[in-house]
């Protein structure tokens, strides 16, 4: 795999893509894990694959070249600021606004796939990922998004941080709550739209949350957590791709499954610990 790695272009770039995924996946998930919006990201990843599917259906209707990567692009984006819409028109009752837009994306979803004349390969390499799907350009797009991410991330910091862990203060403290949460969750829509080459749309929500999942059972610190969700975020993700490359299988499957192996080592690991500690103090 090594020699092909340096033959083949779609391999280096679909690893690097892996590595800047398997980054700016469990950053973003650990401020929403802590926030319980981990149902966001399901929200999110269903209008990208509306746009996706909007994306084929133009292609096969118009016969023109659109790329459907950047129409779920969009779709995600547009999604994550109607639920910040939503979350404004519904003050008592915010979280109302995530079923609303997953189902909104769930009917397009249909009514796109539908009109394309239904699932083909295209389609099922959005759905589960895939290992040949990133081309240069989604590798220099996807780059420049998760540097993006990671310098707004490190900027606002504080900021987000604070409204995780109490966004009532936050705000009374002067805090844009209002900006801060928009802006956050378009990071969240960008997120998901650059993880669906490798993970797929279905499956990228569990990217965002299984290793930070893992990672709480595990870490002492809020930083310590983020750090530790980007290791095992990047433990599944080559994984997966290696084990999709050579089984020829989409790597999405073999993530979320590694992910879910993590989860339970790091759960089992905590049992553990927490005995033999108790039986420390019982000496």
């Amino acid at each position: 795999m090594l020699a092909d790695f340096f033959q083949y272009d779609f391999l280096r770039y679909t690893f690097m893509t892996g590595i800047l995924i398997g980054i700016i996946a469990p950053l973003l998930g650990s401020f929403i894990v802590v926030r319980r919006l981990s149902l966001i990201a399901d929200a999110l990843s269903h209008v990208t694959l509306a746009g996706i599917a909007f994306g084929l259906m133009i292609e096969k209707l118009f016969l023109i070249t659109f790329s459907p990567f950047y129409s779920g692009m969009l779709f995600s984006v547009i999604g994550s600021i109607l639920i910040e819409k939503l979350r404004g028109v519904y003050k008592a009752y915010q979280e109302i606004a995530i079923p609303i837009i997953l189902s909104g994306g769930v009917g397009l979803s249909v009514i796109f796939i539908a009109l394309a004349d239904g699932f083909n390969t295209d389609l099922f390499n959005y759905l589960f990922g895939s290992v040949s799907a990133v081309s240069q350009s989604d590798f220099f797009m996807i780059l420049v998004i998760s540097i993006g991410i990671v310098v707004i991330v490190t900027i606002f910091y504080k900021e987000l941080f604070a409204l995780s862990f109490d966004e009532e203060h936050a705000t009374i403290s002067g805090l844009h709550a209002k900006w801060i949460h928009l802006l956050f969750i378009v990071l969240t829509a960008l997120v998901i739209a650059a993880s669906m080459r490798i993970v797929g749309v279905l499956l990228v929500s569990a990217l965002m949350t299984l290793p930070v999942a893992a990672s709480m059972k595990v870490a002492k610190g809020f930083k310590q957590m983020i750090f530790l969700s980007i290791v095992f975020g990047e433990i599944s993700v080559i994984t997966g791709l290696i084990s999709g490359y050579y089984l020829d299988i989409p790597p999405g499957g073999t993530i979320v499954v590694m992910s879910i192996g993590i989860l339970l080592l790091s759960i089992a690991w905590k049992r553990i610990v927490f005995h033999k500690k108790g039986a420390e103090g019982s000496v």
